[in-house]
């Protein structure tokens, strides 16, 4: 689930619609949480699937740390890429925004932890990187590790609307990290190997 204080809007003919803030939304917010109504489908599932409907999963879904598709229900799947996003993943199944995102600012991803099938060149963002690869997550993980350490600390103080999504073992897990406690998990967590996962079976 998206963050409610969001909506989505066209940006423009090149990016097409986005998720854009309706309001103030400060860096530890969760900004997108798995939820029981997104679907899961595995690859064996996608496969089987009419190209109709294999075009869009392309289109919507990432792929979790078991290959398969993930398709967000609301909002969600239509936050867009960018190699300077303001949001990034989690080990634990949700999002959090790494900076401050103001009314009006697009919610981004970086497309490179979410296990895409094929390299794709995205807009030019003035960054060193120009095109996202399938294993950029092996490749930037520790620079994303490090940005969500930044703020972590502040996902127990910040106001949560989408606290009621995650878990009480997994709050607990998060209070014992912010505390100095628990280790916090590597975003690399996230990622899916298809070539190992095809040799292995």
């Amino acid at each position: 689930m998206i963050h409610p204080k969001t909506e989505l809007k066209y940006i423009s003919n090149e990016i097409g619609y986005g998720v854009v803030a309706t309001a103030f939304i400060p860096a530890g917010t969760i900004t997108w949480a798995l939820d029981k109504l997104d679907r899961e489908f595995s690859p064996t599932e996608f496969q089987e699937m009419e190209p109709i409907y294999q075009t869009i999963l392309d289109t919507y879904t990432f792929r979790n740390n078991k290959g398969n598709f993930v398709l967000c229900w609301d909002n969600g799947r239509y936050v867009n890429h960018s190699f300077n996003s303001n949001c990034l993943t989690t080990a634990y199944d949700f999002e959090i925004a790494i900076r401050d995102i103001h009314p009006g600012e697009q919610l981004t991803d970086d497309y490179g932890y979410l296990n895409i099938p094929s390299p794709f060149r995205g807009i030019d963002e003035g960054t060193k990187r120009k095109i996202v690869y399938p294993d950029d997550l092996v490749k930037y993980y520790k620079v994303w590790d490090k940005k969500i350490a930044k703020v972590f600390g502040k996902i127990t103080t910040n106001d949560q609307p989408l606290k009621p999504l995650i878990a009480t073992e997994m709050w607990h897990k998060i209070q014992l990290i912010i505390e100095g406690k628990a280790q916090i998990d590597s975003i690399l967590a996230n990622y899916y190997n298809a070539q190992t996962k095809s040799e292995n079976g």
